[in-house]
């Protein structure tokens, strides 16, 4: 329910501010001062586009703000997935900048507008005449039928079976194209794969690889240096060990006499023992390089096979080799379990499209049980409404395949003319029997479910009289219910309002600006009387307002 309604710098509005109650609300107004101006308001609120001449400043920012109690309509879910704070009172809000930016909020969190008109959807509904001839589209229809036959429950089982086939579908859509990619893959994949796997690759090889090479290439220089080396450091008479050896036994020598110079005698302890150390591990050294020109034949043939594999896919390392190896395995086992892939997916979209029609079946059948009732229920309310000759009948049929809202094509047929047959609404009603059409749906269907502020502009259309105080009759009885906002130009309408809002063009300032006021009871009888007679009613004529008033209580 819509409790409050804020507008500023918008078209001729400044800043207008509504309480709203629950309810019939009635607002009435000169011609032209801006009923339909605060429905465009509204309109914004909703999600419709905007745009930057809809400022009556156009230095400043236009505003449209509503707040609304919205316990009832089922919204936590959906406020949990979008991450808003959920409230019973939610803030909903509307910004349009001078620079033609357009933002919105929901409990002061920014939203796309895609989100504002999926929550608003379910919190507002506006009709006007224009909007009426949406009861042509099969879409409204089904709704309309689902709501009177209290459906919710199967349509949301039968929501849910749908989206599971639909991607039961798409699943195995997905395995079918991708079996078509893999057959043609395959072969080429499995020579790939083959060829990596005799290559019997190894981590890090071609690093390792390398420094043998290095020393099987230099095999005999390498040998000769470590010889020479070694001579040098043990291997002939003056060679550095001998030396090191004999400066080492002239310091201990020294240390026995007097334990001054024992630090160095110890160093040069230390030099040696490391010399001898050093020494045998280049003589070792030495004894293993060996000149194989065999094994040299075979590092460069195996670095060969790893430098082609490595261009010819592309990467740099081994290690990339092999992680192209498991991909082409798992690409050849996934080929391999292709058959026994695809038997379970089909299965499981012929299971999920079994349980989709079982619950269309459902819906379908409460949906056929209803129609006798809804036709009658309808037809009886719009004879009320001053079409006497109503004929309404609902044709269903199954669809070819099965559709987001069910296995039914339904199409709503009418006739407003003795004798003649009914035909589909979009061929055959009238602007104003679409209204007094789109009434008696809503007014059907009231109790039947939770609906939002209702907002009529222009249901009147057309009628006048008794028809016109019956369609004030329904509007009050609806508006026991849920909450109704209803322009009109009737007074026999206007009379069963519980609340009364009056429209009018404020001319005393430079410029002129569209003001509403919530009418008193004696202004109330005023408005009622100038609507019955004109801008200066007579007593009798208020009288009669008076009365009117009264009876429609």
């Amino acid at each position: 329910m819509l409790t409050h309604l804020t507008i500023k710098n918008y078209l001729l509005i400044d800043n207008l501010e509504l309480n709203l109650s629950s309810g019939l609300t009635i607002i009435t107004g000169e011609t032209g001062a801006g009923k339909s101006i605060l429905l465009g308001a509204i309109g914004l609120l909703l999600g419709q586009r905007a745009e930057t001449k809809v400022l009556f400043d156009s230095q400043t920012k236009c505003i449209i703000e509503g707040t609304f109690a919205i316990s009832g309509y089922s919204l936590e879910e959906f406020f949990n997935a979008e991450e808003l704070d959920y409230s019973e009172t939610t803030l909903i809000r509307r910004e349009i900048s001078p620079a033609g930016k357009s933002r919105a909020f929901v409990n002061d969190t920014p939203v796309t507008l895609d989100v504002l008109k999926k929550i608003t959807e379910q919190l507002v509904d506006i009709h006007s005449q224009h909007d009426s001839i949406l009861l042509g589209e099969g879409a409204v229809q089904i709704e309309l039928m689902d709501a009177f036959a209290g459906n919710s429950s199967l349509r949301s089982t039968y929501s849910q079976d749908f989206k599971a086939w639909k991607q039961a579908e798409a699943s195995l859509e997905n395995l079918v194209r991708r079996a078509g990619e893999l057959r043609k893959e395959h072969d080429y994949d499995r020579y790939l794969w083959e060829e990596l796997d005799k290559a019997q690759l190894i981590e890090n090889e071609i690093e390792e690889l390398e420094k043998e090479l290095a020393i099987l290439e230099n095999a005999a220089e390498i040998k000769t240096r470590f010889i020479q080396a070694y001579q040098n450091l043990e291997g002939s008479e003056f060679s550095v060990l001998s030396l090191v050896n004999e400066a080492s036994q002239l310091l201990y020598q020294v240390n026995r006499m007097t334990p001054v110079y024992k630090e160095l005698s110890d160093r040069l302890e230390n030099v040696l023992v490391e010399l001898k150390d050093l020494s045998g591990e280049i003589g070792d050294v030495a004894d293993r390089v060996e000149i194989n020109e065999e094994r040299l034949t075979q590092v460069n043939d195996r670095l060969d096979i790893l430098y082609k594999l490595i261009k010819k896919h592309q990467v740099t390392t081994v290690d990339e080799l092999i992680t192209i190896r498991e991909e082409l395995r798992g690409k050849i086992q996934q080929f391999e379990n292709l058959d026994a892939d695809l038997q379970k997916a089909r299965e499981e979209a012929s299971t999920a499209k079994a349980q989709l029609l079982k619950s269309g079946r459902a819906l379908s059948d409460t949906r056929k049980k209803a129609i006798p009732n809804f036709e009658k229920r309808i037809t009886d309310i719009v004879k009320d409404l001053g079409i006497t000759n109503a004929d309404f009948q609902i044709q269903i049929s199954e669809e070819l395949q099965p559709s987001p809202v069910g296995l039914d094509h339904i199409e709503f047929l009418f006739s407003a003319n003795k004798g003649v047959r009914p035909q589909p609404l979009k061929n055959v009603a009238s602007g104003g029997e679409f209204s007094r059409l789109m009434l008696a749906f809503k007014y059907a269907v009231a109790g039947k479910k939770q609906l939002g502020t209702l907002i009529f502009d222009e249901i009147d259309s057309g009628i006048s009289g008794e028809i016109a105080r019956k369609m004030g009759t329904i509007l009050q009885q609806m508006g026991r219910q849920h909450q109704l906002i209803t322009i009109t130009h009737l007074h026999q309408i206007a009379a069963f309002g519980n609340e009364h809002f009056y429209v009018y063009k404020d001319h005393s300032h430079d410029m002129t600006i569209s003001r509403i006021k919530k009418l008193t009871e004696q202004e109330r009888i005023l408005e009622l009387a100038q609507m019955i007679g004109g801008q200066n009613p007579s007593e009798s004529v208020i009288s009669n307002a008076r009365e009117l008033l009264e009876k429609s209580r």
